[in-house]
């Protein structure tokens, strides 16, 4: 199998490798449900983790993005960027897989320090990999019509991480106490050997000849030119704040149901396969809105629904949990994951869409060095913020009073883990405010693009249903509304 560089790629072999792409990005998120999220935290749990260690744990991933820096100097020295993230990718999923015999070690104190060794290792090699694999995918495929790809990418990922995890964490739930530490030796074995299958693929995505614009740049130019880019900085500051808003709260939300609300494993991996699978569900949607419209736009309606999400979580149970707790918890997954979808997308592609031509290496690897610095950072802010608010509580309620009784009615009880959702929801105000100040070309209102959504939606349903009638059942009244602003509307508008 040939990991150098190929001497010529046709628009035809690029064709030919985006499946290959689908493919990889499809096992690779298997093998990230089978070992991390979820699984990961649940694993540190049984060692013993406290809220710090949970904290520490998710930053490493980001804290070790610091490997792209030496990265982007063996890109530029070598230029076989296939050959780098084959080679390092691999050593990354061999890492997971001898995740299982830490199960072996008898001391769960060093059970955890080993745990997070392997993950300080996985991620620096994963982080080396990632980068060369940016560069490389910045050269293959043009600057436009990104959006159909990434949805096909993101679909199929969320597809196989959604069966991954729902099985993974019914297994674990299910096995017996004392032997459930095997439950999840099992599933790390099992991450790192379709781990390899991802490589295979990845391995057949053509790599044309890395394109020179000049003499070797040192690293530190390399660095420093991003931020000299007006524009693409307010790329970065945008991306560092979406970044630390989104991770002050989210690594802790399986501890926060685990512990706090005290759903089971399965339960918990359940919410989450919800929330990928509205994910999945709308990404072709968001993706031919990429197409079209600008991703600002996009982020623009998508930043508030996840953030509103995130805030809901803690109204879901007041004052205690009640039947309505859990549908409500389903219902805010679902919104939450709808709106990461496009998210993910629109991220994505407004880096790639940004970052000049040529020098996508180092451009995307200073605004991924950027948000995981401000991620690592939220995530042990988030860890030490915890242990603060668990002896903590606010509460807002109305006290009524009548001559025969007096009544209470709580409007807020923020406990713990979430006081972080609140300040996570107010960091969120000033992640719209640096995405305003992002300029991406074209703009399209909010406004459209949720008239795009709606109309897209009602597009596929009519496809995958031949009763007209259930289109307006499930769409109505905004089906309703859609169709009379359509008949207002040019007649290029309408599709």
């Amino acid at each position: 199998m040939r990991l150098a560089p190929d001497p010529l790629v046709t628009p035809e072999d690029v064709e030919r490798g985006k499946p290959a792409l689908v493919k990889d990005a499809a096992w690779a998120s298997l093998v990230g449900s089978l070992y991390g999220g979820v699984i990961l935290v649940g694993f540190a749990l049984e060692l013993g983790a406290t809220p710090w260690h949970i904290g520490l744990l998710s930053a490493v991933p980001f804290l070790a993005q610091v490997a792209q820096l030496p990265a982007i100097a063996l890109i530029e020295r070598l230029g076989e960027r296939r050959k780098i993230a084959v080679i390092f990718a691999g050593i990354s999923r061999l890492l997971i897989g001898l995740l299982a015999l830490i199960v072996l070690v008898p001391d769960k104190a060093a059970a955890l320090r080993l745990l997070i060794a392997a993950q300080v290792g996985i991620t620096l090699f994963g982080a080396i990999g990632g980068c060369a694999f940016n560069s490389w995918l910045h050269q293959l495929l043009a600057a436009q019509g990104l959006g159909a790809l990434f949805s096909r990418r993101l679909f199929w990922s969320t597809v196989l991480a959604s069966a991954g995890a729902l099985a993974a964490g019914y297994a674990i739930q299910r096995w017996p106490g004392a032997q459930r530490l095997d439950a999840y030796a099992l599933s790390f074995a099992a991450a790192g050997a379709v781990g390899f299958i991802g490589l295979y693929y990845l391995a057949l995505v053509p790599e044309p000849p890395p394109a020179r614009t000049g003499p070797r740049t040192p690293l530190v130019e390399l660095v420093r030119t991003p931020f000299a880019d007006r524009n693409f900085r307010r790329v970065i500051v945008f991306m560092a704040a979406w970044n630390f808003a989104s991770n002050l709260a989210a690594p802790f939300l399986t501890v926060y149901f685990l512990q706090q609300v005290g759903f089971g494993m399965g339960r918990v991996t359940s919410l989450w396969v919800t929330s990928q699978i509205a994910n999945a569900l709308t990404l072709y949607l968001w993706g031919r809105l990429s197409d079209r419209l600008s991703n600002k736009a996009i982020l623009a309606v998508a930043l508030p629904a996840y953030f509103g999400g995130l805030i809901a979580l803690p109204f879901a149970a007041i004052p205690h949990a009640h039947a309505l707790t859990l549908p409500l918890l389903y219902f805010i997954h679902v919104v939450m994951g709808a709106a990461s979808g496009g998210i993910a997308l629109a991220t994505g592609n407004l880096g790639l869409k940004l970052a000049p031509h040529g020098r996508g290496t180092h451009y995307l690897a200073v605004v991924a060095l950027a948000g995981a610095f401000a991620s690592g950072v939220a995530a042990i802010s988030g860890g030490a913020l915890a242990d603060w608010f668990a002896s903590r509580e606010l509460s807002v309620f109305v006290h009524l009073t009548s001559a025969s009784a007096a009544h209470e009615l709580i409007v807020m009880n923020f406990r713990h883990w979430e006081f972080l959702f609140g300040i996570s929801f107010l960091c969120g105000a000033y992640v719209l405010h640096t995405l305003s100040r992002v300029d991406e070309g074209a703009e399209h209102s909010e406004r459209q693009v949720i008239q795009e959504f709606v109309a897209e939606a009602s597009r596929s349903l009519s496809q995958l249903s031949p009763i007209d009638g259930l289109k307006d059942a499930v769409l109505f009244p905004i089906g309703r509304v859609r169709d009379r602003r359509l008949h207002g509307r040019p007649s290029f508008m309408r599709r």
